[in-house]
């Protein structure tokens, strides 16, 4: 499994800043360390245990074949989310989340199959045979496409489990994946509830830092169990 970082490079990275005192959810107390000039630090022993078990299960499921969907669609998560999904293979959702993405799939396998029709109706010229009023409807509609199912055209089925950067930011995929019973590995800062989600990493998930270290981990550990 990949090396779990030492709690000096998590402080480095900014894992440890939580929210306002005032914002704290109260499920979230077992992974609070102290408070500080009214921000609440998160415990990054704790951080370390919840990631070891986190990244235990992530590479279980990819030994197993399965797949593991990324979503972030908060400005500062979306390059990292989208890179690190790229870098080991799997999908991610970056743009705004469709409603019924997991609760009524079926419908998604259509949007991804419209978005493959209109990709290659670009690239082998079937366009051309259209007036340019008519093509700059197809460009809007696939741009559409590839911002809201681009990273999941190949998914055609759901995922085996999801990892969530801000789970108050995706709350319907959280909720939705909750009611199809999938298994959620997510970031829990301060101000969310833990229990929404099967393994919760306690980390700062506003930092572009702290988001691209706990990304990463989990993105270098399906590379790692692809081998």
């Amino acid at each position: 499994m990949t090396n779990i970082p030492s709690l000096e490079e998590l402080l480095k990275k900014g894992v440890h800043f939580g929210h306002k005192t005032s914002k704290r959810h109260p499920k979230m107390s077992p992974f609070i360390f102290t408070k500080r000039n009214g921000v609440h630090v998160i415990d990054l022993e704790a951080t370390v245990a919840n990631l070891k078990d986190a990244l235990a299960f992530v590479e279980k499921i990819t030994k197993a074949g399965g797949t593991i969907l990324f979503i972030g669609s908060k400005k500062q998560a979306k390059t990292i989310v989208r890179e690190a999904a790229e870098s080991c293979g799997m999908p991610y959702i970056i743009g705004r989340w469709l409603g019924g993405t997991f609760t009524n799939f079926d419908n998604i396998v259509k949007l991804t199959k419209k978005l493959e029709e209109l990709d290659s109706g670009k690239a082998d010229g079937t366009w051309d045979r259209y007036t340019k009023k008519e093509q700059v409807t197809f460009s809007k509609h696939l741009n559409k496409l590839e911002d809201t199912v681009g990273g999941i055209r190949k998914m055609q089925k759901l995922p085996e489990a999801v990892f969530v950067v801000d789970i108050k930011k995706e709350k319907t995929a959280v909720m939705e994946a909750n009611k199809v019973g999938l298994p959620i590995i997510a970031m829990t800062d301060t101000n969310t509830n833990p229990e929404m989600v099967k393994y919760p990493i306690p980390a700062n998930d506003d930092a572009i830092k702290s988001i691209e270290i706990i990304t990463n981990l989990v993105a270098d550990t399906i590379k790692q169990a692809q081998k």
